[in-house]
């Protein structure tokens, strides 16, 4: 996760393949209800100003992340799911009955998904990329641009030119990985 960016545009080209990479993740029963929020320029702007006013910028630690040129907004919407799962084809799942009756949510699954997509994505065009949670500021960052209700934002995803010179990891970077021969189990547990 790059959390320090030049203050640098992106191409527009870029942009566009960040966002078919989103769209190009899987989606349960081709249910299809990604959205995304796209902030460039003065939206970018205002979206920092709805989720971390000018008081709190002064010991934000991360102060490059703020410059990030684009900010991507993957929403899920639960109930499309719901609904498309209630259609004759899928009934026989249950799954119809409502947001509730779904073991694994998949709206989550699907959108975390579109987000790894823009990561992975991110990274292949050279770029820095870092998904964070909205956290208390879903409400605001909704009433700010004007998302429909309903509409449950997976997080934020800051996109730019890394600023190598300036970038930190945060505190948890330092833990230490599991072991990959401790937490893949072939065969049987």
């Amino acid at each position: 996760m790059v959390r320090s960016y030049l203050d640098e545009p992106l191409h527009a080209e870029y942009i566009d393949a960040l966002i078919r990479a989103a769209h190009s993740g899987p989606s349960a029963g081709n249910s299809r209800s990604l959205d995304l929020l796209v902030l460039t320029d003065s939206d970018v702007r205002g979206y920092w100003d709805v989720t971390l006013p000018e008081r709190a910028r002064e010991n934000f630690p991360w102060p490059g992340l703020l410059v990030a040129p684009l900010l991507l907004v993957p929403y899920v919407d639960p109930a499309t799911y719901v609904d498309r799962y209630a259609e004759a084809d899928k009934a026989r799942t249950g799954l119809g009955a409502g947001a509730e009756a779904w073991p694994v949510p998949y709206w989550w699954v699907d959108g975390g998904a579109a987000a790894e997509n823009v990561l992975l994505a991110a990274t292949a065009l050279g770029l820095g990329a870092c998904l964070f949670g909205q956290f208390d500021n879903e409400s605001a960052v909704r009433e700010r641009f004007g998302v429909p209700d309903g509409k449950r934002a997976i997080g934020t995803i800051a996109v730019g030119h890394p600023n190598t010179v300036d970038d930190r990891p945060s505190q948890s970077a330092s833990r230490v990985r599991r072991p990959i021969d401790e937490t893949t189990h072939r065969g049987r547990w």
